[in-house]
Parts: C-alpha cells; structure tokens; sequence
C-alpha cells in the first residue's frame, strides 16, 4: 500500500469511528428527547446532529470538492455563531428523519471525494487535514453530545464496559520538573490545529506537580474541612461565583441521609469511588482546592513539558509515553468507558517523569488564559481559535474519557469559561520549588 493510500484508509478510519458515534448517541433516544433542550447550556441533540452534517457539507463538499450544494439553505440554522445555544431550540431545525438523512448524503459526496483527493498540494487537502479536522470537528462534537446525554434526566441509555483497575497505588505523590527550556506546540505534528501552532522554545522555572489528578477521597477532604465555606480559600470571583451558584460539592454529587455521597452518571446513581479523578468542577473550585493544598494550578506550560519533555533526550514527545498513538492500554479515551478509571489505572501511559494519567480520564484545568503562541497564524478560519483569544477562558488539557484520540494529543489546547462544570474536567496541582536536585517519582 502506498504512503497515499494508508493515509486515505486512516482518515476514512477515523470519519467512520466519528459518524459511528453520533449515531450511537442519537439512535438511542427517541424523537421528543432528540429535539428537547436538556439545558439550557446545550443544544438539541438534534442541532448538533445537522451542524456536524453542514460543516461537513462546507469544507468537504464545498470546499475540498467543489461540489454543488447539499442544502445551502441551512447555512445560518447551523451556523455556532450567529446563534446561542439557549436560542436554538426556537429554530426551524431539520426533524431527526430530515437531519439524519441530510448527514447521509454528505457523508456520501465525502467518500467520493476522499476517493478522489490527491491528500497534497493546497494547505487545506495536505496531509488529509481537511477530512481530518471534519473528524475531530465530529468528535469534539459526539463529547459535547456525551455532555448533554449527562445533563438529561431520565432513564439510563448508554452503556460501556468499566474502566480497567488500577496496577498500582499512585494517590499523593509529586514529582519535580527541573528548571529549562522545552519545545511548546508544533510544527510537524500535521493533523493538529492552529492554536497549537507553532513550536517554540519555552523557559519554565521548576515546579512539582502531582503524580496523579485529584481524587474523589482527597477531594471530600477539603469539603469536610469547609473549604465551599472558607472565602479566605476563594478568589474573588470564585468566592462571588460559589456564592451565587450555591456551590457546595462537584456538580451531580448527593449526599443521602446516612451521609455517604453518591454521584449521578448518565441516569444512574453510583457510590462515590474515593480513586477516582475528581470531575464536573469549575476552575474556581479547582482553584480553592488547590490553595487549601498548599499549592496551585499548573500553567499550560508546565502541564505540558511535564507531559511531553523527556529529559534523557531533550526532546518533546507527541504523548506521556512517546510517540506512538494512543492505546487501550495507555489512555482512558474513546467512550470506551463512561466515567474515569481510577488513578494507576494506565502505568503505560506515563510520561518520563512518572506523571500519570496526563491523557483521557479528565480534562485537566490550568491556571493559563487562552492566547496565541508566538507566531500563530490563522487557518483556515478564525471562527475556531482567533475570536476566542483574550477572552474570559482558562485553558485545559489532556482530553477525557468521552475525547476521541484523533481530537487529542500532547499539543491539543482545550478553552473553556471558568465556571463551566458540565465539561469532564478535573485537576492536578502544583507548586513552586527552589531545589531541583530532590525531586522523586
């Protein structure tokens, strides 16, 4: 097989994997839940459905192909930006028949196309990065979906084998990062977006960072010590922030009678598991944890080099482990499982330094607000990374449970508002340290 056709067979790979998952959290309610808002955080299952289908329809069949038009007349229904998630249940939306038909006959055009794309020349067909990115465009999507599916009441619909055990027991250690330069972003990595252009060198003084997220157990103890009643714990937006949202636990947690908390998943209701990564808080909640801990968010920075710099060949890794893609065995990624595995669970997955857990499971909250690298450029549309930038966002990393591996990787820059909490994020801490030369795994 030539180098051509293997990348054509990856990028259909990857376009099947996707389509199979919208379907999967689709066909699996009926048409009233399909064109219901669940929150108002989030848009019709169905929306989501037909946006992933016209975006398709724009740089594939459009764009790449220079194809006649599906359905131009749906442009603007589908369009993120000239309409609010709360609104868009008030749009005249394709029904479940209509959309899923629609996302049908695109998908038809595309596999056309691919068949026909030389995959080089213009920067857009290079390498497959357009059907690549409609792919990750899908997944990013399917995870939202994933997100609305666990806001909905109601009965329980989806389903998955648990999480692998842990092998080990990796709870409250930290290692120390030595003081340096790595390389931050890429350049080569050719699937990746533009906000994680381009490489750079990148200073970071040392800094300790935990072995592994923050749990369950070690997250009750900073509630049993009144850390949602201590202002002095709080920034002063967080502490307005808990005050007016009457935060007092992760979102989805209860407490019953007999004082054992429980957590609700996708329409069930499971014991708190105390080796879990903690999830669903917002980064004002992550941010008083961290101070009652002594310690602090990573930057963005930090997070990386500790998940990509390997300091026996100064290098940076595309992942933890090297560079291979991710595996079953060293990422909690996919929707193969509905909620983290506990910490320990993914030894081969670790980064040279022994830091666990850094890819899947939780998206991971930093203390760094979303900007341009030096040198960003634009491509192919501002809509994606550009209008975001300097606004009110905290970046993540790291992807979770619900990300597909096509939309992660050591270099992927997650945003969100800071006091979002139905997104699977979680966090680690870190902290400052002058001496380099007693760090530990």
């Amino acid at each position: 097989m030539s180098e051509t056709e293997a990348l054509r067979t990856e990028l259909a790979a990857a376009l099947t994997r996707s389509r199979a998952r919208s379907a999967a959290l689709t066909d699996c309610l009926d048409e009233d839940e399909l064109v219901a808002q669940h929150s108002r955080l989030m848009s019709p299952l169905i929306w989501d459905l037909a946006h992933i289908g016209n975006q398709e329809e724009l740089w594939l069949v459009r764009d790449v192909g220079g194809r006649e038009p599906v359905r131009s007349d749906i442009d603007e229904l589908y369009d993120a930006f000239k309409h609010a998630r709360s609104n868009r249940p008030q749009l005249p939306l394709l029904g479940p028949v209509e959309a899923r038909t629609y996302v049908g006959q695109v998908r038809d055009k595309v596999w056309d196309i691919l068949d026909t794309s030389p995959l080089r020349g213009n920067r857009l067909e290079h390498d497959g990065f357009a059907f690549a990115m409609i792919a990750q465009h899908e997944q990013q999507h399917a995870e939202t979906m994933l997100a609305t599916h666990q806001l909905r009441s109601g009965h329980a619909v989806l389903a998955a084998a648990a999480p692998p055990a842990p092998s080990r027991r990796v709870v409250g250690g930290e290692v120390v990062i030595a003081a340096g330069e790595f390389t931050m972003g890429t350049s080569t990595e050719p699937w990746a977006l533009d906000n994680e252009r381009p490489a750079h060198r990148r200073h970071v003084p040392a800094f300790a960072i935990d072995v592994a997220p923050v749990t369950n157990e070690q997250y009750l103890a900073f509630i049993a010590d009144d850390g949602y009643d201590r202002p002095e714990l709080w920034s002063d937006r967080g502490w307005a922030h808990r005050m007016e949202a009457q935060l007092v636990a992760p979102e989805f947690w209860e407490r019953d009678a007999g004082g054992r908390w429980w957590r609700r998943r996708f329409g069930t209701m499971t014991p708190l598991r105390p080796d879990q990564p903690v999830m669903h808080v917002c980064y004002f909640e992550a941010e008083a944890y961290a101070t009652w801990a002594g310690k602090r968010l990573p930057t963005e920075a930090e997070w990386e080099k500790a998940a990509r710099f390997d300091p026996d060949t100064e290098r940076s890794r595309r992942f933890p482990w090297g560079d291979a893609d991710p595996t079953d065995s060293s990422a909690n990624l996919g929707q193969r499982h509905l909620e983290p595995a506990d910490v320990g669970a993914y030894p081969a997955g670790a980064s040279p330094a022994g830091v666990h857990q850094l890819i899947g499971d939780v998206w991971e909250w930093t203390s760094s607000s979303f900007e341009p690298y030096p040198g960003f450029e634009m491509f192919p549309y501002a809509e994606y990374s550009q209008v975001f930038f300097g606004g009110d966002y905290r970046v993540l990393r790291g992807g979770s449970f619900g990300t597909d591996s096509v939309a992660c990787r050591g270099t992927f820059r997650n945003w969100d508002h800071p006091i979002r909490r139905q997104i699977f994020a979680g966090f680690r801490c870190a902290r400052d340290v002058l001496d380099t030369t007693r760090g530990g795994r």
